[in-house]
């Protein structure tokens, strides 16, 4: 592990001139310790395996050092400048949205390079015909999805032999079961020798085995907390069937500007959307088999304050980045301890208040136990006023000897 004295502004992590004027545009003050930790390692050329919270400011802990070496290439007898369909830089996300999201703030970035430096994003549910027409001529900064890379490779419209840096965003999840078959096949592409970062909020013990082969000497860079200062996590206990009565009358009587509800399933969303529309309450969907120009109509009206409750699967739980988000409720449990974390970090992002809140009947007790265990939390079971549960849920809670103060009251009225 690391540890650097944090700087007191941008100017110190070693960046140049066009990226701190961005910066100072975007009102960016102060580094965030991620940030602090991660940029000078990256300039320097070292791997860096990068853990912080959610909504601690990663994309640019990675992206702001890759726009600067791209800048010194190009600047240096064109070197950077090869014609054809190659990439230098990649960053692998797990989810369309995230790749658009990631693409879009390099952009932003990169403005005072006056167009000098091309980032795209690839991913699946578009054109890939479009995509091929796009990535002519290669592409300095690409952000991908896995399974339409290897696509478009496939039809050669991109080649990985010039990789320099490879960023896999949500490490996690990219090196999970799901992901890891593709990134074998998409890392025999790529040069041996290239600078590797890994930046995720969790890292689960088979991903840490993973990496051993993948990265050369890496600094390992681990800033998270389970119990982030500006995050309150609340637990509430409900009888089975009462949850959307409860999330109704939570809906109502806090009036919450916006609220981001998870359920485990597409037919859940919809059918809770069918619900809580009979209550008087309007909710849009947000799933996988939403096309992807649905997806973003939806993802983008709740970005901009235009909706207001939003139910959605994990794929709304990686990386989103949802201005001052109030609220995140878990109606359903997440499958996996680490999409627990990634959940509630939709709120309580970059220094805001935030609250998640999940509700658990007797069937989720045993697997909420396994939540806290596995990401070291302990938070106090509460019941709402009128929606009490039976008490023979008491016999599902097991207290510890000691757990951490200020988790609030029993009862919330």
């Amino acid at each position: 592990m690391t540890t650097v004295t944090t700087p007191t502004n941008f100017t110190e992590l070693g960046l140049i001139a066009p990226l701190l004027a961005r910066l100072t545009e975007l009102n960016y003050k102060v580094p965030t310790p991620i940030q602090a930790q991660t940029i000078p390692r990256v300039l320097t050329g070292y791997d860096v395996i990068a853990g912080a919270n959610t909504g601690s400011g990663k994309t640019a802990a990675f992206a702001l050092p890759l726009l600067q070496h791209l800048h010194v290439e190009k600047s240096a007898s064109h070197v950077g400048n090869e014609k054809g369909n190659y990439v230098t830089r990649l960053v692998l996300v797990p989810t369309r949205e995230l790749a658009k999201q990631v693409a879009d703030n390099i952009k932003s970035y990169s403005v005072h390079f006056n167009g000098a430096i091309k980032t795209l994003a690839i991913f699946g549910g578009v054109s890939i015909n479009r995509q091929m027409q796009t990535l002519s001529g290669g592409a300095d900064i690409l952000v991908a999805t896995p399974g339409r890379l290897l696509d478009l490779i496939s039809n050669n419209a991109v080649k990985l032999d010039r990789v320099k840096t490879l960023v896999l965003d949500e490490a996690d999840r990219m090196l999970s079961l799901g992901f890891a078959d593709e990134i074998a096949e998409l890392l025999a592409l790529m040069p041996k020798k290239k600078q590797v970062l890994l930046f995720s909020a969790t890292f689960p013990d088979q991903v840490t085995s993973f990496t051993q082969g993948l990265l050369n000497n890496p600094i390992e860079i681990q800033l998270q907390s389970a119990d982030a200062s500006t995050l309150v996590q609340r637990v509430f206990t409900v009888n089975k069937g009462q949850k959307t009565a409860v999330l109704e009358h939570l809906i109502k009587q806090y009036q919450w500007r916006q609220a981001l509800i998870f359920v485990n399933s597409k037919n859940s969303c919809n059918h809770l959307a069918d619900k809580l529309f009979k209550r008087g309450i309007t909710a849009e969907v947000f799933h996988g088999d939403k096309a992807q120009g649905a997806r973003s109509r939806v993802l983008d009206g709740f970005k901009n304050g235009e909706l207001d409750v939003v139910i959605a699967t994990d794929i709304a739980a990686r990386g989103l980045d949802i201005a001052k988000l109030p609220v995140v409720i878990n109606f359903d449990l997440p499958r996996s301890p680490a999409d627990y974390m990634h959940r509630v970090g939709r709120s309580g992002r970059a220094g805001e208040v935030g609250l998640a809140i999940s509700l658990i009947d007797h069937e989720d007790y045993h697997h909420f136990k396994v939540i806290e265990k596995k990401n070291k939390i302990w938070l106090e079971r509460e019941q709402i006023e009128g929606f009490e549960a039976d008490a023979a849920l008491a016999d599902f809670v097991e207290k510890p000897v000691a757990r951490p103060a200020g988790h609030g009251k029993k009862k919330a009225k």
